[in-house]
């Protein structure tokens, strides 16, 4: 058998917030995870579409950032982006 080669394996304590929302066209059902390995950056997950992304402040304002992280059409993306940055 061959040794494994990792390039890292940490544990780390974080903050999960599990929420859900309903917006003009559709539900969101997100995990939200906070820690400290992506520079203070969340990890948000997707648990209807089965889609995740790291996000910060930064990357909310990036155009198109959302809609193609998350396969979202522009209306929904705004949605999703205003609830992200009342929280991130």
């Amino acid at each position: 058998m061959t040794e494994r080669f990792y390039l890292y394996d940490d544990t780390e304590n974080t903050k999960t917030r599990f929420v859900s929302f309903v917006g003009e066209n559709q539900r969101f059902d997100l995990a939200i995870i906070q820690t400290n390995r992506h520079y203070g950056k969340s990890l948000v997950l997707d648990m209807q579409g089965n889609r995740f992304a790291i996000i910060g402040p930064d990357d909310l304002e990036e155009e198109g950032y959302l809609e193609f992280a998350f396969q979202l059409n522009e209306e929904d993306a705004e949605e999703l982006r205003s609830f992200l940055a009342e929280i991130i």
